[in-house]
């Protein structure tokens, strides 16, 4: 950067953290499990792992980079490993117990579960562990602090003596003909390097894993770049480094006022920085080594890293923010024939998400408990009630930041009911379920910004005339309100024929897919919208998001109801 940044990715990692705890490992896949007895768990003073060992396994990690989520409890599905667990920690293991979620995407996550000392041990950890795992500054080191972390699991891995087998580096840089090189070059730094081989994680110091990375992995195009810039000499001047710098390494549209052109002053400054010869340094000239070292640094980060600080003002209205949303966030996969599950809410979620969708549709159980599904698309279905539990445990995990809970509701009053109580229920004060002070629901005030709304739920979802929902309210509090016998619409029905279709030319109904979808939104099976028979207790939850049918901008401006939304039919 041409000003100097100083980029403070750490998050300070508790001292309980790092001096660890001893407990029991498990993990379980379908028909198999794998259990770990006695073992050390630590997380390093980077906060880049949870690593652990057991006097009779070697060692192992988990990247905290790729855990989305830490939850408190866990108990197996299999029987052995249930009484196991039972016989070895007693009958309250799923209290003592921690589940630490990772994957590389949505769908596929990994469980690691963590039977701990005592209940409070395990709460103790699960707060720690969420406290320094989304850190978004980590996902964005340079290229030398990604080498350190990658020299860190290596010293982790270790057997059971203790040491670090010469074949976890192989296994690291190469494989089949290249490991020659890396076994010679183990040779040359003066470490073991035999196939069977093992060395004290003390002799492997960081200074020699980056020597043997540049061994191994040369980088001929900084040799060529420097040759060009020195002509054949071993060192840059300043002059010349000044040069190159704004010739070649800045980027031309930067404004020139925010980000002024690089001066002798500030290439002094690099040359202080990342040259490591001190007679060099004198003579303000930077070596190969030395020019290595800063592009390898944070200020030639990819991205500008002080945007990945909260940098925007907050205290403006919502309407005037894109909000980060999510489109039948319950299915796993396609949206016809695809698979529901309410873990979609929690990953959803904890990746940033603030707007998740609920198709909400009549339970055909005798409970008549109301289900979560794409309707008329074969898709499976889950739990209404499961879905709200995911998502009140994940909300503000990642995200201080208001949620929008998008219902597209075709549940008879008698089920939508059970909606508005579990809501209630299970959110309790975290659910805004009425106008903030100083932003009321009348034409002309404004939304209240994100900043007002912080850990808040709001609900999408049609709302009754004032007057209606104010005198069936009445009713429901007195215990007198009579639900009609409404014909239940049925998610798994046949989808019409094709001629029965809507135009996809023709504006959707609101709250209809297709209203928000895209392209691929037209070629699925049609249903009907959203209902408007809406119970009134679920109407008085509906405040700063309703949804209505758009009329037109000029109608819109002339209303001036800030908190109404409208969905568009794309079909591009």
């Amino acid at each position: 950067m041409t000003k100097k940044y100083e980029f403070n990715w750490r998050i300070p990692v508790p001292d309980f953290l790092q001096q660890g705890i001893v407990g029991d490992r498990w993990t379980e896949e379908k028909e198999s499990y794998d259990y770990e007895q006695t073992c050390t768990f630590k997380v390093d003073d980077y906060g880049f792992f949870v690593y652990w060992k057991s006097p009779s396994k070697e060692g192992d990690v988990q990247e905290l980079a790729q855990v989305c989520d830490i939850r408190y409890g866990g108990m197996p599905t299999n029987p052995k490993l249930l009484s196991t667990l039972i016989k070895n920690h007693g009958n309250n293991v799923d209290e003592k117990s921690l589940t630490i979620c990772s994957g590389a995407d949505y769908v596929n996550i990994n469980y690691l579960h963590v039977v701990c000392p005592d209940a409070d041990t395990a709460k103790k950890w699960q707060q720690g562990l969420r406290d320094i795992t989304h850190n978004n500054k980590a996902y964005n080191v340079c290229p030398r602090t990604s080498l350190m972390k990658h020299w860190m699991r290596l010293r982790f891995l270790v057997n059971t003596k203790g040491q670090m087998p010469v074949k976890v580096i192989t296994k690291t840089f190469a494989s089949g003909k290249t490991e020659k090189l890396v076994y010679s070059s183990l040779a040359e730094l003066g470490l073991p390097n035999g196939k069977g081989d093992a060395m004290d994680i003390e002799d492997f110091t960081f200074d020699k894993f980056y020597a043997l990375y540049h061994k191994i992995c040369p980088r001929n195009d900084i040799d060529e770049l420097f040759q060009m810039i020195t002509r054949g000499k071993d060192f840059v001047t300043l002059q010349q480094l000044v040069t190159f710098m704004n010739e070649k390494q800045r980027d031309p549209r930067l404004n020139e006022i925010l980000y002024p052109l690089y001066s002798e002053k500030r290439c002094t400054e690099i040359i202080n920085d990342y040259e490591n010869n001190e007679d060099l340094k004198k003579e303000l000239k930077i070596s190969r080594d030395g020019m290595i070292n800063y592009l390898m640094s944070d200020e030639n980060a990819p991205v500008f890293l002080d945007r990945l600080d909260m940098y925007m003002d907050m205290d403006q209205p919502l309407a005037h923010y894109y909000v980060n949303s999510s489109h039948n966030t319950y299915l796993s996969g396609r949206q016809f024939g695809g698979k529901s599950t309410a873990e979609m809410y929690r990953q959803t979620l904890l990746a940033g998400c603030r707007c998740v969708e609920l198709d909400c549709w009549d339970g055909k159980g005798e409970d008549e408990e109301p289900i979560i599904t794409h309707g008329k698309a074969m898709c499976t279905d889950i739990s209404y009630k499961e879905a709200i539990i995911a998502i009140r445990d994940c909300a503000f995990v990642t995200s201080d930041y208001p949620i929008i809970l998008s219902f597209e509701n075709h549940c008879c009053k008698s089920q939508q009911y059970k909606m508005a109580k579990y809501c209630d229920e299970i959110f309790g004060d975290l659910l805004l379920k009425e106008a903030m002070p100083g932003y009321p629901l009348e034409p002309g005030c404004p939304l209240p910004p994100p900043s007002a709304m912080k850990r808040k739920i709001l609900i999408k979802n049609k709302r009754m005339k004032p007057d209606q929902e104010k005198a069936e309210m009445e009713l429901f509090l007195k215990g007198q309100l009579v639900l009609d016998n409404e014909e239940k619409e049925d998610a798994s029905a046949v989808a019409p024929p094709k001629d029965q279709l809507p135009d996809p030319n023709e504006p959707a109904a609101e709250g209809a897919p297709g209203a928000e979808g895209g392209a691929e939104a037209a070629a699925m099976p049609a249903h009907t919208g959203s209902t408007t028979n809406v119970h009134p207790w679920l109407s008085s939850m509906v405040n700063y998001a309703q949804p209505v049918k758009f009329q037109g901008f000029e109608a819109a401006i002339k209303k001036k109801t800030q908190c109404a939304e409208s969905g568009f039919f794309s079909n591009n």
